[in-house]
């Protein structure tokens, strides 16, 4: 009997259960959950919803300024994570004429908007928090909070001098190439037309742009609502650390449960009345363990340990071999279980079938531990049941929290299962019905997520405009096509950072990074070859989106087979304008080092230079 097999027979007993039995209640909690509609399930915040998403309750005026009708080297969509470090891999190779544009009154991106209370990093924050070497900053903690979180973008902005360069409460409207002068001719809300040479997309995978559920009667509700990336201290009282005692005489329902939910349920189940938690389908929820930051191991680190510690975080994630866990946290012990079963990486010697059925019972051992962990802490049996997530634990983000089942003990806090009815039927004058039961409250909280993965043009909210008056999303429309995801043809000099055709992480802000350095480096070599503008070769690009969908293929069934959700494009993966299957299938690190070998050829392969 080989190794692998060996080890299949030990995970059935350990496992104790029928495979085809875990398969098939895989298949019919998906099923239950599977929606027509696709990403029209959500309405995007505009329009008669707008408020949702431009409503500011952080600040209580916009600055005054008048119009800019001036030019600039690069102009940057975005002050997140994303953005600021961006703009400070440019200021590294000599670009200094940098414009941020930013909807929020200050740096942080989804963390300005995002202080729910209990709001946290549930990366580890020593490989999350960008430049902690270039700064000299530590984080507090080995999860960060909100509050640190947003004030570290702030640092950031205050180290690089990004605040004199930087547009806040500005969205753009509009990017236009001009074919004359070549340059963008960047239009925003704010009566702005600035020129820029080039633009850079920063707007990272959509987390600052909240969606609603697509429900009857959103606006006829007679009480109040929010958006939790809009969270409304004034009707609730208290603060990110909780205490929300304006809600002691309140009904309040959430609908959602995913990775935000599992952070601020707990506050709300302590100080409201009465809390409905409406549920389509239940989050993976391991234990969080967090920590203060401990001074001795400060002191031993030595110059590069963030990008070492990062980079064996993501090989840990896609079961590289490694010899020492640096992390060691949750995560890490959840991929040397079960790592992402990604197609493209390099191949375990054994037969294909085997190392699948291994990675499989794998991730069930995995997914039964979380959910013998509901049954552990939760005490009405009812309602565990319906707390266990049946799913592969890949299909939707894992959540880690010490606090979350719990709440669910509380006398007053009831949880509304909507998986059968796809979720939840109507909102009336008075509340939500679900299940043919009107539930009244005085509060509903929409906890439903972030444009993430939907189409392109629902996360990046402006018209991008290129050669011949080309628009970026007619020309995405059947999927994306870009050369290593940063670039598209048609469209000099526009660049993006987020996910897409590129590799993704559990970590996103070493995605960006390392997107951050390559662009920074494309820019200055066009500039330091005399030339105007770049873009990608007709037979870059395609050689390029050949390559991510050769790979991206072998997913689909994975990804086919998941529980419905942004990962998977609301269970249709395979959709011509989805962004689940088109990532770099052999991971972060392995792309890093494919730009980094580029860039050291430095032939520019696959661009071309307009002079």
């Amino acid at each position: 009997m080989s190794y692998i097999t060996s080890q299949i027979e030990r995970l059935r007993a350990e496992i104790g259960a029928d495979i085809e039995e875990i398969r098939g209640k895989y298949a019919h909690e998906r099923s239950k959950r599977i929606r027509a509609d696709g990403e029209a399930q959500y309405l995007e915040t505009a329009g008669a919803y707008a408020h949702y998403a431009d409503d500011d309750p952080y600040t209580n005026e916009v600055e005054p300024r008048d119009p800019l009708t001036d030019e600039v080297d690069v102009v940057i969509v975005g002050g997140g994570f994303s953005g600021l470090l961006v703009s400070a891999r440019l200021q590294e190779v000599g670009v200094e004429g940098i414009r941020i544009i930013e909807a929020a009154a200050d740096f942080g991106g989804t963390w300005y908007w995002n202080r729910y209370p209990g709001a946290q990093c549930d990366i580890e924050s020593y490989i999350y928090f960008p430049l902690l070497e270039e700064i000299g900053y530590m984080p507090k903690e080995k999860y960060s909070h909100a509050p640190e979180i947003f004030e570290h973008a702030q640092r950031i902005g205050k180290h690089y001098d990004l605040y004199s360069r930087a547009c806040f409460q500005t969205r753009v409207t509009s990017a236009v190439w001009d074919e004359k002068s070549m340059r963008w001719i960047v239009r925003t809300d704010r009566g702005d037309k600035m020129k820029a040479s080039f633009v850079i997309s920063a707007l990272g995978p959509g987390t600052s742009r909240s969606k609603l559920p697509n429900v009857p009667g959103l606006n006829e509700f007679e009480g109040h609502t929010f958006h939790t990336s809009r969270w409304d201290y004034e009707y609730t009282g208290g603060d990110h650390r909780g205490n929300l005692h304006k809600l002691a005489d309140r009904r309040v329902a959430i609908i959602g449960t995913g990775a935000t939910a599992i952070q601020c349920v707990p506050h709300l189940g302590a100080h409201s009345n009465q809390l409905y938690v409406f549920q389509r389908t239940p989050s993976s929820v391991d234990v969080r363990g967090n920590k203060p930051t401990d001074p001795k191991w400060v002191k031993s680190l030595q110059p590069g340990w963030q990008r070492e510690r990062r980079e064996n975080f993501s090989d840990i994630l896609l079961g590289r071999a490694v010899e020492v866990d640096l992390v060691h946290d949750a995560w890490t012990d959840m991929f040397r279980v079960a790592p992402i079963p990604l197609a493209g990486q390099e191949k375990q010697p054994g037969d294909p079938a085997e190392l699948g059925l291994l990675n499989e019972l794998c991730d069930f051992k995995k997914m039964s531990q979380i959910r013998g962990r509901v049954d552990e802490v939760v005490k009405d049996e009812a309602t565990a049941e319906v707390l266990k997530p049946w799913y592969r634990q890949f299909c939707k983000r894992p959540c880690f929290s010490d606090e979350y089942l719990p709440t669910f003990n509380r006398p007053n806090v009831t949880l509304v299962d909507v998986s059968d009815a796809k979720g939840i039927e109507r909102i009336t004058k008075r509340g939500i019905v679900a299940n043919g039961v009107e539930y009244e409250v005085d509060c509903i909280i929409f906890s439903t997520g972030f444009e993430i993965g939907t189409a392109p043009h629902r996360r990046a909210d402006y018209d991008i405009i290129g050669h011949n008056r080309a628009s970026l999303w007619n020309y995405w429309s059947q999927g994306l096509r870009t050369l290593h995801g940063h670039s598209t043809r048609g469209f000099p000099n526009w660049f993006y950072i987020g996910i897409g055709q590129n590799a993704m992480s559990a970590n996103q802000t070493a995605v960006y990074d390392d997107q951050a350095i390559h662009v920074a480096y494309i820019i200055s070599q066009v500039r330091a070859r005399a030339a105007r503008a770049v873009q990608p070769t007709a037979e870059g690009e395609q050689s390029w989106v050949d390559e991510i969908r050769r790979h991206s293929r072998d997913n689909l069934d994975y990804l086919k087979a998941c529980t419905p959700g942004h990962y998977n494009n609301e269970g249709k993966p395979d959709q011509p304008a989805s962004m689940a299957s088109e990532l770099y299938a052999a991971g972060l690190n392995a792309f890093n080092a494919l730009l980094a070998k580029w860039r050291e050829q430095g032939t520019l392969d696959g661009l071309e230079l307009l002079k």
